[in-house]
């Protein structure tokens, strides 16, 4: 699986999605080194979207 391409600041990026989707929480959008997949997870369940679609949201903002 590829690594999650985060470009910038995560927290900036956090900001951004939470803004985007008011239902998402500190604890959804947490970033812990080497835990891609965990962040995708959450991300994935708490917005009802695919794993690539959530890709997408990340790399867009």
């Amino acid at each position: 699986m590829n690594k999650l391409n985060i470009k910038g600041n995560w927290n900036e990026i956090a900001g951004k999605l939470k803004q985007e989707f008011a239902g998402l929480t500190d604890d959804d959008v947490l970033f812990v080194e080497g835990k891609d997949e965990e962040l995708l997870g959450r991300l994935q369940k708490k917005l009802g979207k695919t794993q690539a679609e959530v890709r997408h949201l990340i790399e867009k903002v």
